[in-house]
């Protein structure tokens, strides 16, 4: 099927002596993605590291700076949020964007939880359930349920049982990234979108490309819209057609850097990793109307690689909208 939206998600790496820059290039990169003609921007957590800590914080700013384009976060660790608080931070976000938010979300134990677990949960550590009920606890606040019995007037204050502001059409934008065939399955059960990225549980197998074509499946057989619930794949992908020989040969080293992790399932947890795609437009589209679980979906949201330069990403972007976009047919947004 053509290609229907066209996504990028960025990292926003920064430098710790000057965070600002690091910032500021994340949303001017978001400014030019709705130039281009791009349908959504997404950014991703880096907690404790160098990278964007705090994106609903980013993303308000990004409302301010655009109209058109839609925001995402692929994806909020849960186990760092308290659903309530974050219920109230993501409506605010929606609300400020007229309708732009699109909040994906994760659940499982923080990164390196015991050593860090006096400074996020000094009281309730060992207490807190990092599972699928948090993600529940979110949707229900973020639909509207009650938080709590306090309404009406008290005094001079008027207090709501429901999280305010309410978005009405939040709902219907939550994301759920993925990388097992039971959490794509819950995703469905759940009525959420399905984010997929470039890294699975080796569960069955360990073709890449056949394990997430089963996590698009089973998703959309448990999903009340079936065959047409939302499903945006997140690969790594570097078109090189306006780059120059310094960027293509940086590029090149880059992907082979990575490439030996793809070849099998890595630690404990039999993480795969995908490929990333480097090279000329035509040769990108070729290798992604070759996977059948790109073929499966008509949105995308193509992860730029993490440690390249600002004029980097311009290229990349530049080309995946003049170039790999139309070759996949795809069109620019306004």
């Amino acid at each position: 099927m053509p290609l229907r939206r066209l996504g990028f998600l960025t990292i926003g790496l920064f430098d710790e002596a000057e965070p600002r820059a690091g910032h500021e290039s994340t949303l001017a990169l978001i400014e030019l993605g709705e130039r281009l003609g791009f349908d959504s921007a997404w950014v991703r957590h880096r907690h404790l590291q160098f990278g964007i800590s705090s994106p609903v914080a980013v993303l308000a700013a990004a409302t301010q700076r655009t109209r058109r384009i839609e925001l995402g976060t692929a994806v909020t660790p849960l186990g760092w949020e308290n659903p309530l608080r974050l219920a109230e931070d993501l409506a605010t976000v929606d609300v400020l964007s007229g309708g732009r938010l699109n909040p994906g979300v994760s659940v499982g134990p923080p990164m390196h939880y015991d050593r860090i677990r006096d400074a996020l949960y000094p009281d309730t550590g060992d207490a807190e359930d990092f599972g699928h009920e948090r993600v529940r606890r979110l949707l229900d606040l973020v639909r509207g349920e009650p938080a709590g019995d306090v309404e009406g007037i008290e005094g001079f204050e008027v207090f709501s049982r429901r999280v305010q502001p309410h978005s009405p059409g939040l709902i219907r934008r939550m994301w759920y990234g993925t990388g097992s065939l039971r959490s794509a399955r819950w995703a469905g059960e759940h009525g959420m979108n399905l984010l997929t990225s470039s890294v699975v549980k080796a569960e069955d197998g360990t073709d890449f490309d056949a394990i997430q074509l089963s996590h698009i499946r089973a998703f959309r057989a448990h999903h009340r819209d079936g065959a047409t619930a939302r499903v945006s794949q997140g690969l790594v992908v570097i078109p090189t057609d306006g780059a120059t020989a310094e960027q293509r040969a940086r590029y090149t080293a880059y992907v082979e850097r990575r490439t030996p992790r793809t070849t099998s399932p890595q630690g404990p947890a039999r993480m795969m990793f995908a490929r990333d795609l480097v090279g000329p437009a035509d040769r990108i589209a070729e290798e992604l109307t070759a996977l059948a679980s790109f073929r499966e979906v008509d949105e995308v949201a193509f992860a730029l690689p993490f440690t390249f330069g600002h004029d980097d990403y311009v290229q990349i972007l530049t080309d995946m909208v003049t170039r790999l976009g139309p070759l996949l047919g795809w069109r620019p947004a306004g």
